[in-house]
């Protein structure tokens, strides 16, 4: 129930937000966030790979609820590939990456959050649609991101990732 509606525990497969998140890493996302507000800039949120088509929900209600249960406390991967990534562009705001940066609306994007060694590759410009966000992996040369696939729906956002929970010891506030 609490997975279903308040926050659910993900599982960190791949390197693309690294270094903030390592491969392995575990982390909750409240999916009551999107309730409250509106996405921000330098969230980073889950949501369904746009090129995954996986499987729907099937199989017994006990299966089901099995599979929801272990999926929600992070111990297995969700039946969709989930996509974790970081909020760039917002709604009507135009992006894009040149001289190993990104730029929103024609400024360059200030990323404390990035080590000074990442480049971006370029792209666009693109206008991001209403409804909709942009959005990019930490580390911008090993992820698929909105450079490849585009802005997504504001609506497949699962929620927003608040807290690393695992290993023990990194456990930090994102």
């Amino acid at each position: 129930m609490l997975k279903t509606f308040v926050a659910q525990a993900f599982y960190i497969p791949s390197g693309s937000m690294e270094p903030q998140l390592q491969i392995g890493d575990r982390v909750v996302v409240s999916k009551v966030a999107y309730d409250l507000h509106d996405p921000r800039r330098g969230d980073i949120v889950v949501f369904p790979s746009p090129e995954d088509h996986g499987p729907g929900d099937r199989g017994t209600l006990p299966g089901r609820l099995l599979r929801g249960l272990l999926e929600g406390i992070g111990v297995r991967q969700p039946t969709r590939t989930m996509l974790i990534k970081r909020v760039i562009g917002l709604p009507g705001e135009t992006v894009q990456g040149h001289d190993g940066h990104v730029y929103v609306d024609g400024r360059r994007l200030v990323e404390p959050y990035l080590p000074a060694t990442v480049v971006t590759e370029d792209f666009g410009p693109v206008t991001v649609p209403a409804g909709h966000v942009w959005v990019m992996g930490d580390n911008r040369l090993n992820s698929e991101d909105s450079t490849r696939f585009g802005p997504v729906p504001e609506g497949d956002l699962i929620g927003r990732a608040i807290a690393k929970i695992w290993p023990p010891g990194g456990a930090e506030f994102l």
